[in-house]
């Protein structure tokens, strides 16, 4: 019960890496408030994986790109638990397509998603963790495409490059608050954002031999690291980001 008596925030909850950070910080003791934009079994299950585990749980229907959304939810989830102890800033999308015929609103509405939201929403709990003191953590899921390229990822990887460096400067910006911001970097998980792509049993066949650990990655990997870093176990822990990527990063040979 690392999270216990905490009150977590988490961006776009209602399926894949999001829900499982959720429903695995109610396991760890947190109450949960998640936003989504679309998907309402998802959040129907998000909320019964929170209450299954013994927590209160809170949906919000917003899209992060609305720089509004960010204090809306913020404020719902102060109304409903009182606090904000944990963010988790996750909500992201990434439309694979070619670089040269890239459509202006693909990529423009993948900007605003993945780091204008984060931004806003980071910022809007940042606000509340400093009004209400006592410090708190917040933590972005980022990419291992923040730190290599993608041939059909140009419009997605500059802005997990972005969330990772939002991150390292928010750590500066918040520390006197006792603030924590760490980013997480997951790498190929299966999940509903690259189905299409992995359908391809060739690739999928490839990716899979470029982990070292031999398997892509499932969303419930991410729960572990993200409750860890939201824990007093990361007390010191800032400005850090932590790859979990079954090792394919360091896998270049």
């Amino acid at each position: 019960m690392l999270l216990e008596g905490k009150r977590a925030l988490v961006t776009g909850a209602s399926a894949g890496i999001g829900q499982a950070i959720a429903i695995g910080m109610a396991g760890a003791g947190a109450d949960v408030a998640f936003n989504y934009d679309r998907g309402e079994e998802g959040a129907a299950a998000t909320i019964a994986g929170i209450e299954a585990a013994g927590r209160r749980a809170l949906a919000v229907r917003s899209d992060v790109a609305d720089p509004d959304a960010a204090p809306a939810f913020v404020g719902a989830a102060q109304e409903a638990f009182g606090g904000v102890d944990v963010f988790v800033s996750n909500a992201g999308i990434c439309p694979f397509h070619g670089f040269l015929d890239m459509p202006r609103e693909t990529l423009e509405r993948t900007m605003r998603v993945n780091l204008h939201g984060a931004y806003y929403m980071v910022q809007a709990a940042a606000r509340r963790m400093v009004e209400q003191g006592g410090g708190g953590s917040i933590i972005a899921v980022s990419s291992i495409s923040a730190l290599v390229g993608g041939e059909f990822q140009t419009h997605y990887t500059p802005t997990k490059a972005g969330v990772l460096s939002l991150m390292q400067s928010a750590a500066v910006a918040l520390g006197r608050h006792g603030i924590r911001c760490n980013a997480l970097l997951p790498g190929t998980i299966a999940t509903d954002i690259n189905k299409d792509d992995l359908a391809d049993e060739e690739k999928r066949r490839y990716m899979e031999g470029r982990v070292p650990l031999g398997r892509l990655g499932r969303a419930e990997d991410l729960a572990g690291p993200a409750v860890f870093l939201a824990s007093d176990m990361a007390a010191y822990v800032t400005g850090a980001s932590l790859l979990v990527d079954g090792g394919m990063f360091v896998n270049l040979q």
